[in-house]
């Protein structure tokens, strides 16, 4: 027999209060069982009310508990969804956060803050297991005088096109972003002496092919040159000391005529 709760009920009371049954030896046992029954039935009524916030008290008390349970249980799972898509919105929007912090807002590359993060790790792993990395600063050449001539639009998009020229010369795991103003900075991890002169000339002629390139944007043929100082990672150096070493390779580079690359090994 398969009855609604509600029948099922009435029907075990209906046996119960029959005279005909009064003497079965079941019949006290399933009285007790009735009156559990109603016992347990009302506690789990009481944790719906409580649930619901004890409201449409006289409503709910028209449903069957099984029906209040299915209302509860949609309920817990229209806010699990909620819950689920408002943690996802916070990882996509953590996501975004952390990503915007470590990038150039101009040219879309690693800002200054991720490449001395980077720097910091490539100087531990390099000192922990014994190899070495190549470190180039990249200057543009009499960038102030594109500005003065053609504006600060035209330089800017200067800019944003030497970055994308360096990233073209470099190898899958390189490293490069802007370091500030017109300047570029490029991490060649576990790079020896001759490859990363290899790739820094690489650079250089990438970056000197782009004055055909840009002259719709500068309004006329303009050439475009850098100047770049590189430097090779000593074991048990402080990174600072590398980096002071690239950037010292960079003067001598600009002083020496600039568009040109120097080594400081």
């Amino acid at each position: 027999m398969n009855l609604p709760e509600q029948d099922l009920v009435r029907h075990v009371q209906s046996l119960l209060d029959d005279p005909v049954h009064q003497g079965h030896p079941l019949h006290d046992a399933l009285q007790c069982l009735l009156a559990y029954s109603r016992e347990q039935n009302e506690r789990l009524a009481r944790l719906v009310r409580i649930s619901d916030g004890y409201h449409s008290i006289s409503h709910s008390r028209q449903e069957t508990l099984t029906q209040q349970y299915d209302k509860q249980l949609r309920r817990l799972e229209k806010l699990t969804r909620i819950s689920d898509r408002y943690q996802n919105s916070l990882r996509e929007l953590s996501d975004a956060l952390r990503d915007s912090a470590a990038r150039d807002a101009l040219t879309g590359l690693n800002n200054r803050r991720f490449l001395t993060q980077r720097l910091q790790e490539e100087t531990r792993l390099s000192h922990r297991k014994g190899h070495s990395y190549a470190l180039g600063i990249l200057d543009i050449d009499h960038f102030k005088r594109i500005n003065d001539q053609f504006g600060h639009v035209a330089g800017d998009k200067v800019i944003v096109g030497i970055g994308q020229a360096i990233q073209t010369a470099l190898r899958e795991y390189d490293i490069c972003g802007r370091w500030g103003g017109e300047e570029f900075l490029i991490l060649l991890p576990e790079t020896d002496a001759e490859a990363a002169r290899s790739v820094a000339e690489r650079v250089r002629l990438r970056i000197a092919e782009l004055g055909p390139a840009l002259a719709p944007v500068l309004g006329q043929p303009h050439p475009i040159s850098a100047s770049l100082g590189w430097t090779q990672y000593r074991s048990g150096e402080d990174f600072s000391e590398t980096l002071t070493r690239a950037d010292n390779a960079l003067l001598a580079a600009k002083s020496a005529g600039r568009d040109r690359t120097v080594f400081i090994a």
